[in-house]
């Protein structure tokens, strides 16, 4: 008798970890959104699901009261992830560069981040991981890049130093 291979063993036979499938049925409660308003900024972003099952992070970035910035972040709990090389996403952004941002601790106050522009279509973004660098407030700071052994939160950044609207959908996420 054919035993069919549930989609959780075949992403593990392809050496691959997903940290996020959007789906119509995906709950966002571990997403959150920060926007500039920490900072008193007016910044407005938002994370829902479309009618086609895509996670679409969408809003306003203003520079009203020294913002500039929106961002969604995931939690999910410390994870060993020392045999992927790298970050794997199916998205269609608005022509924009964002940035990608991972923790290998979420109570750490720096970020690991590299840069993605996106062409306005659907595509499938690499990243290496050991090419994220640690930053903090837009700096770089005199550390190592990421070690790619732990990772417990991803994140997306829109921060162009201009007021303007985004929108980025997401299919999935990965880890290869």
């Amino acid at each position: 008798m054919l035993q069919l291979l549930t989609p959780i063993l075949l992403l593990m036979s392809m050496n691959t970890f997903q940290i996020y499938d959007f789906n119509k049925e995906s709950d966002l409660s571990s997403w959150m959104v920060v926007d500039d308003v920490v900072m008193g900024g007016r910044s407005d972003g938002n994370l829902v699901i479309d009618s086609d099952g895509n996670g679409v992070f969408k809003g306003d970035v203003s520079l009203e009261n020294n913002g500039g910035f929106s961002s969604i972040r995931c939690r999910f709990g410390q994870t060993d992830v020392s045999k992927y090389s790298k970050m794997v996403i199916r998205l269609k952004g608005d022509g924009k560069q964002y940035q990608v941002r991972v923790k290998t601790n979420s109570e750490d106050y720096y970020s690991y981040i590299s840069f993605m522009s996106t062409s306005g279509d659907w595509e499938i973004i690499e990243i290496p991981l050991d090419d994220m660098y640690p930053s903090f407030r837009g700096r770089k700071l005199n550390e190592p890049n990421f070690s790619g052994e732990r990772m417990e939160e991803i994140g997306f950044l829109i921060g162009n130093k201009r007021a303007e609207s985004f929108r980025l959908m997401f299919d999935w996420i990965e880890l290869r």
